[in-house]
């Protein structure tokens, strides 16, 4: 570890060393030592104003990328939330398509029924119909051969009797 006298000295460290202008030694014409050590203060004082320039840039690219994620989480965001929306609208439509499409079928089973219970109807009233058209000629041809057979009968009693 460098001693306190090894270290390289802050610029304000420097000033306090170096004889106030007026002084004695000021008026001492410069030797090669002062011109090294100005020379020393000054790319100090580079050295640090580039230190400051580097932490001033580390810190605004800091805030960008801080910027740059915050724009990309908004955007993550609003993606997800116009999905979301966008797949709910989805859901609604498809959802009612379906009643519409079951609706329709509905009625068109409930037409179809109604045409099937008519055309059952008609199908037994007509043949309700013809059956007792059948029996009235049944019943009819009945009473006629049963006259008939009564009639030829008196006519035998009738030539028995005599």
């Amino acid at each position: 570890m460098p001693s306190q006298k090894d270290r390289p000295k802050k610029p304000s460290e420097i000033k306090e060393e170096v004889p106030a202008e007026g002084t004695e030694t000021a008026e001492r014409p410069k030797s090669a030592l002062d011109e090294v050590m100005s020379q020393a203060e000054r790319a100090y004082a580079a050295y640090m104003d580039a230190e400051r320039q580097v932490a001033k840039a580390y810190h605004e690219n800091e805030m960008q990328v801080a910027k740059a994620y915050k724009r990309a989480e908004a955007q993550s965001h609003r993606s997800y939330e116009a999905t979301v929306a966008q797949s709910l609208k989805d859901r609604e439509q498809a959802m009612a398509k379906a009643a519409k499409t079951r609706e329709d079928l509905m009625q068109r089973a409930e037409e179809a029924y109604r045409v099937v219970v008519e055309a059952a109807t008609n199908a037994c009233d007509a043949a309700i119909a013809e059956a007792a058209r059948v029996r009235d000629e049944h019943v009819e041809k009945a009473w006629k051969v049963r006259d008939e057979t009564i009639e030829q009968a008196w006519q035998i009693y009738s030539k028995i009797a005599r």
